[in-house]
């Protein structure tokens, strides 16, 4: 199969993934459904009769509003009404849906290309408008997770190729501590401790994504500036990463250079860099390139723990936030949104694998 046919037949699978995990998510946020009543046998030949019992998401969007003896009923009926919440479960989910995907093929008649698919995202329960919150939120992400990304396999790969290299040397056995030391770490303790220390040197700004004066620095400042506040945040994710990717690659390369293959090419008097480089580092990558796909889709997941702890406007926190008040559009956004890049991540990576070991039938 070609590489287009093969993209086309992965996009066409991911439709129905997308759409159960919609379904799932939709239902886990507005669950509202009677169960019963259910007549029961018992040991005596008789019936006993079970009431219905409605079972209902407990997280009520409009609790403050509700409780507020100040506004009238009228109001919070508007707002439930305008909101969608006086509509069944499956009414609701269905407005989300044809809202999300909204396809206009009178649009093709008129040549508009750009109208024929225009997704809405919808508001937030605040009124807010979750594609620029998405845009906002999830470029600081990708700016976080894009310098832990470069930073963690930069330094990892060649880490992992010289620990196999000298496999039980004192270089190795030191970085294998250090690794295990990264690896068995609690994210969300460190970043306490990075919080801490932040607080008592004053080294590095705490929260946010940029200094309140940010807009009057020229360019260098402003780099500098957003480099201060990206370093804490980053330095925790890299720490795990980058421990988790050199034991990963330096595992994977041992085992290689064990191979019968390799034994073989260097029985034929092949050059070691050749061996190494050419042969065995090439077939080490495969499993790591799998795991690239993950990374990608990780891009906007951010971590919510850390985005927590050390106060970054990331898209992790908004989640959490609006997951918490069943903010359906934004929550619903975020999960295709996750769940776009995790396809497309998947995707990517079996591409990069068939161009690393052309052996693998796509």
């Amino acid at each position: 199969m070609s590489i287009p046919q093969y993209i086309l037949k992965r996009l066409l699978a991911a439709i129905p993934t997308l759409l159960i995990i919609s379904m799932i998510a939709f239902f886990m946020m507005r669950y509202d459904f009677t169960v019963g009543p259910i007549n029961i046998p018992t040991p005596g030949g008789s019936w006993h009769i079970m009431d219905a019992v409605r079972v209902k998401n407990p997280i009520n969007p409009l609790a403050g509003i509700e409780t507020n003896p100040q506004i009238s009923e009228a109001a919070k009926a508007q707002q439930r009404h305008m909101m969608g919440l006086d509509q069944p479960m499956y009414i609701q989910y269905w407005r989300w849906l044809t809202n999300f995907f909204a396809f206009h093929p009178e649009a093709l008649k008129s040549g508009n290309l750009a109208g024929f698919f225009t997704p809405s995202l919808g508001k937030t329960f605040a009124n807010e408008d979750v594609l620029e919150l998405l845009l906002q939120r999830g470029w600081n992400t990708v700016q976080l997770n894009l310098v832990v990304f470069f930073f963690s396999w930069l330094v990892a790969l060649p880490l992992g190729i010289f620990a196999a290299l000298h496999w039980r040397s004192y270089t190795d056995r030191a970085m294998t501590v250090l690794a295990s030391v990264g690896m068995s770490f609690p994210g969300f303790l460190l970043a306490l401790l990075m919080a801490v220390f932040a607080v008592k040197t004053g080294w590095f700004p705490l929260g946010g994504i940029q200094s309140e004066n940010y807009p009057s620095m020229n360019i260098l400042e402003k780099l500098w500036d957003r480099a201060l506040h990206l370093a804490l945040p980053a330095t925790v994710l890299i720490v795990g990463s980058l421990s988790s990717i050199q034991r990963q690659m330096r595992g994977n390369l041992l085992d290689v250079l064990a191979a019968e293959y390799v034994r073989t090419a260097r029985a034929k008097g092949l050059p070691e860099h050749v061996v190494i480089y050419k042969h065995a580092v090439r077939t080490a990558l495969n499993p790591l390139i799998t795991m690239l796909g993950y990374e990608f889709s990780s891009l906007l997941g951010g971590a919510i723990l850390i985005e927590t702890v050390l106060g970054f406007p990331g898209l992790g926190q908004l989640a959490y936030k609006a997951v918490l008040e069943t903010d359906t559009n934004l929550v619903m956004s975020t999960i295709i949104l996750s769940a776009v890049m995790l396809v497309l991540g998947n995707l990517m990576a079996d591409i990069l694998l068939k161009f690393a070991d052309p052996r693998i039938e796509l």
